[in-house]
């Protein structure tokens, strides 16, 4: 592998429309891993690489940089889980990318290089330590591999008739937090969102854990396509540049921000992976298609108030759908 300048990778990121129906539904919406949503073969993938990873990169760690307890949070991580979850993701990523990451587990260790960063990473022949690398140094074996994607990891448990979040490593959060996730069970972790209580149930984590791989996709209407939300900004940051503001039809912006979840189960650990990658699509795009419009804003009109206040969309639905429309022949 050579200068990871020198990687050539896909320009044009995979693109996801979870509107399309036009209703904003909240279900489990599991779908194989691999359905088509016509983006070739980037649709089979766990861990997507695009143009962009350079970006993505340099956002996680930034977000490590200032504060790795802010987007990283382990409970109840036992290391022989880790280790499986860790060997499992250095291994697809040699699968799925075998021009970008070599793999080699022989000689008693486990190394991972990487073509887009340029390390290598160093594990036990368990996956339970890794070499110090990077900058800053990585915490565990989790932390580093994280680092080598352009996905969100979270890990589920089971054991004695529980779940939790066993680990959390979230660079790219909005609307939840690593710090106030982790450790909750499913349905705890879930309460705040309205429409939740069809699926609010232990099945949901039997089907993560036992079957899959699956893909389902949430969505969220944002002014700006920033990677980062949390809600607390970095150190230094100005609060009121950092927060979200509302829709501004005197100088209109929005995304739609799709967040492609990826879930693969370890039935003999009791434990399931959960990929997040996060893309937009610019509002401009929506408004001059109507493809896309319309389903969208069918979506929002469907929306119920309880919806509209967790997706902040309370105050400003009616000005972005007549932004949407307007200009528009009906």
């Amino acid at each position: 592998m050579g200068d990871p300048r020198d990687v050539a990778l896909p320009s044009v990121a995979a693109r996801y429309f979870p509107p399309a129906n036009g209703k904003y539904e909240v279900k489990p919406g599991l779908l194989p891993l691999g359905t088509d949503f016509g983006n070739g073969a980037a649709d089979t993938l766990t861990f997507q690489i695009d143009a962009r990873f350079a970006e993505y990169r340099t956002v996680k760690q930034a977000a490590r940089a200032e504060r790795l307890s802010k987007y990283y949070q382990t409970r109840d991580f036992a290391p022989e889980v880790a280790g499986v979850v860790c060997r499992f993701i250095a291994r697809r990523l040699a699968a799925e990318h075998p021009a970008l990451f070599a793999l080699d587990e022989g000689g008693g260790e486990v190394a991972l290089r990487s073509a887009l960063t340029g390390e290598t990473l160093r594990f036990d022949a368990d996956m339970r330590r890794v070499a110090t690398a990077g900058d800053p140094p990585y915490a565990d074996p989790f932390d580093a591999l994280a680092a080598q994607v352009q996905e969100d990891l979270i890990v589920v448990r089971r054991a004695g008739g529980k779940d939790w979040t066993a680990a959390i490593h979230l660079c790219f959060p909005y609307r939840w937090t690593a710090e106030e996730k982790i450790g909750l069970d499913f349905v705890t972790l879930h309460l705040p969102v309205p429409g939740m209580e069809t699926f609010r149930k232990p099945g949901m984590v039997t089907n993560m854990i036992k079957f899959g791989p699956f893909t389902r996709f949430v969505w969220e209407l944002s002014i700006d396509n920033r990677l980062n939300h949390h809600r607390d900004p970095p150190h230094g940051t100005d609060p009121e540049l950092w927060r979200e503001r509302p829709f501004d039809p005197q100088n209109p912006r929005l995304f739609l921000r799709v967040e492609r979840e990826v879930l693969h189960g370890f039935p003999d650990r009791e434990a399931g992976l959960l990929t997040i990658r996060v893309s937009f699509r610019s509002g401009e795009e929506i408004r001059a298609d109507a493809a896309l419009r319309e389903p969208l804003c069918k979506a929002m009109e469907s929306m119920s108030p309880e919806a509209l206040r967790y997706k902040g969309l309370a105050e400003s639905r009616d000005a972005i759908l007549a932004w949407l429309r307007s200009g528009v022949e009906r």
